[in-house]
């Protein structure tokens, strides 16, 4: 059995909620002698970037969940703020983007997943992006993991859809069918001046929760069975390069536009590097 082939293996093997809600209680731990030298360790081994960040030593965070959602000086990003431009909402990197055909979404070579599936099962919602546009973006582990809007919106429906915490990497892209609709996830809908948009937030193996800025933690410590509708406060608009969510430990984000709304720029492709706040895309008049 090659590497590759064993890493999906223990993939299906391990208790990934256990494993989850373990990691979750160390990333959370406050206890200075256990959660100084894991940051210290953590920023070592990943050649994390903390003179960009407002907080620069172990010992300023109250846990590695704090170090690990950590905040940017504010010169450290530029949001494109034209009209008609889409920004990166995330540090990261493409994982693929393009045209969504016949309701599927291209995940890697070989592997594709249903648009409704991953905006939790529901046609209705999903209709307004069928044959539009997709785009993943992978955060690694050194990344800033803070979720910005790409364009302004107001938000209109927020649900989690429970799933599996598979690993995300281009190893399981490749290999775990309909990943990122079978993982755990959070999905939120906004209307902006140029139509719906979708952005979905990932989990994946050891992210311990996402939250989001209006609700909170979303992704519950117990983890439910079925997808559930969060009820949302009136009039909640988040202005573009303004923050709008957060990984507890990181993963993926997949934003869906409808279609003839926007184009994705000549520059990005699978693989390209991404800071939060560059133009990614274009809008369409």
């Amino acid at each position: 059995m090659n590497t590759d082939k064993l890493f999906i293996a223990t993939q299906h093997l391990l208790p990934q909620h256990l494993l989850s809600r373990c990691v979750g209680w160390l990333a959370g731990c406050e206890v200075s002698w256990i959660k100084n030298p894991l940051i210290r360790a953590f920023i070592k081994q990943y050649d994390v970037n903390m003179a960009e960040a407002k907080r620069q030593t172990a010992e300023e965070f109250s846990c590695f969940n704090d170090f690990f959602t950590r905040e940017l000086l504010p010169d450290a990003r530029t949001v494109a703020l034209e009209d008609n431009v889409i920004t990166s909402p995330a540090d990261g990197a493409v994982s693929q983007l393009g045209p969504i055909k016949g309701g599927r979404v291209f995940q890697a070579k070989g592997q594709d997943y249903s648009l409704v599936e991953l905006l939790g099962g529901d046609e209705e919602r999903a209709q307004p992006f069928q044959e539009g546009e997709f785009a993943t973006i992978y955060l690694s582990p050194k990344d800033y993991h803070r979720v910005h809007m790409p364009i302004t919106g107001t938000l209109r429906e927020m649900i989690y859809v429970p799933g599996d915490l598979f690993s995300v990497n281009q190893t399981t892209a490749e290999n775990v069918p309909r990943l990122f609709a079978r993982n755990e996830r959070v999905v939120a809908i906004f209307d902006t001046a140029r139509g719906p948009m979708a952005m979905v937030l990932v989990g994946a193996m050891i992210v311990a929760a996402i939250e989001t800025v209006w609700h909170g933690l979303v992704t519950p410590p117990k983890r439910e069975k079925r997808v559930a509708r969060y009820g949302i406060p009136e009039n909640i608009t988040i202005e573009k390069g303004d923050e709008m969510g957060r990984f507890l430990l990181g993963s993926t984000v997949i934003l869906c536009f409808p279609k003839d709304t926007m184009h994705w720029l000549e520059n990005q492709t699978a693989g390209a590097p991404l800071r939060m706040g560059e133009a990614i895309a274009m809008t369409m008049e």
